[in-house]
């Protein structure tokens, strides 16, 4: 009874080794093949798999932190703007700022072409202003005249202020204290001799 047991355990267990060796060989060719179907990537894609994970995950932190992403946007936004108006004085008759074709400016009571003027940003708080007809900047020396070039330096840039009255006055950029100013009869006067205290020197930009 016991040699017949022993007998008919030493037939299961090699038919299970017979069983089981093929089905093994077989599940591995399968799992080899369908491993071999997906090609281990080069480390060149590997590479720039990485860098736009990197890229996608800055971006998404600079948004969320409002970090340098933001503010890089904000001075791109400011730098450039443009807008034409007519800068008009309120003094005496009233006048508008003219940039002649001479390089000649003053004050116009009238609407012209000439007091059309191309105000652009330069920097925060800081613009230019261009003659649309005479295709001139406004510009100021260092002894508080304004003239009109070609080329565009930094005399050219102005410093641009809203006053309490929503008129806004225009300060060089180089020469502090020094600024835009019309008088009582449309003639400019020295930059060095007006202070905001004086209307002379009080611009509403306008269509």
């Amino acid at each position: 009874m016991a040699s017949a047991q022993r007998c008919h355990y030493s037939m299961s267990s090699g038919a299970r080794a017979h069983w089981t060796l093929p089905a093994v060989i077989v599940l591995w060719t399968s799992l080899w093949g369908i491993a071999s179907s997906y090609p281990i990537p080069s480390r060149t894609n590997a590479t720039l798999l990485e860098k736009k994970w990197e890229t996608l995950f800055s971006r998404s932190y600079l948004g969320i932190s409002g970090g340098k992403s933001e503010l890089n946007w904000e001075s791109d936004y400011l730098q450039g703007i443009k807008r034409v108006r007519r800068l008009y004085c309120n003094v005496g008759i009233g006048f508008h700022l003219q940039v002649l074709p001479d390089g000649r400016i003053n004050g116009a009571h009238n609407e012209n072409q000439y007091s059309l003027i191309e105000i652009s940003t330069v920097d925060r708080g800081v613009i230019s202003l261009f003659g649309v007809r005479s295709e001139l900047f406004v510009a100021m020396n260092s002894r508080g005249r304004l003239y009109g070039t070609r080329v565009f330096r930094d005399e050219c840039k102005f410093k641009e202020t809203l006053l309490p009255n929503n008129y806004n006055a225009y300060e060089s950029f180089v020469y502090k204290g020094f600024y835009i100013a019309l008088s009582k009869h449309g003639r400019v006067k020295r930059g060095n001799k007006a202070t905001t205290a004086m209307t002379v020197t009080h611009f509403l930009p306008r269509l």
